[in-house]
């Protein structure tokens, strides 16, 4: 009696059942323990982060045109007010959003650029 074909059964159904019928194509990236996204020709970074409850998260142009960072949902931009705080940044300006004080994942992007992924990001706090 043989296990291969028991073990190759089991291995594809471990494998598979992660993932779901809405799953993105790529793993997203994890958040990140950081206070600061960067802004350059390439989009944010980090995409994701963590930050605790209460802190703030200061975003830095450092590409070549501005960006007018606000919280999702466009363009209603009322999903965390906070972010909104942060608004037009030109090149090499910096800004902090108000303070994050509700636990949950929030989502940003550039208003002026809204469905371009690169300037999209998320906040999740803690």
């Amino acid at each position: 009696m043989t296990r291969r074909p028991l073990l190759v059964a089991l291995l594809f159904a471990a494998g598979c059942g992660s993932s779901t019928p809405d799953s993105p194509a790529a793993p997203s990236a994890p958040a990140v323990d950081t206070t600061t996204i960067t802004i350059t020709s390439a989009g944010v970074s980090p995409s994701a982060i963590s930050v605790k409850a209460g802190s703030q998260v200061l975003f830095i142009n450092s590409d070549t045109r501005n960006h007018n960072m606000t919280s999702d949902p466009h363009p209603d931009h009322n999903d965390c007010p906070a972010i909104n705080d942060v608004g037009v940044l030109v090149p090499g300006q910096r800004r902090q959003t108000g303070n994050l004080n509700v636990t949950r994942t929030c989502g940003f992007h550039d208003h002026d650029d809204s469905e371009n992924s690169r300037w999209k990001g998320s906040i999740t706090i803690q």
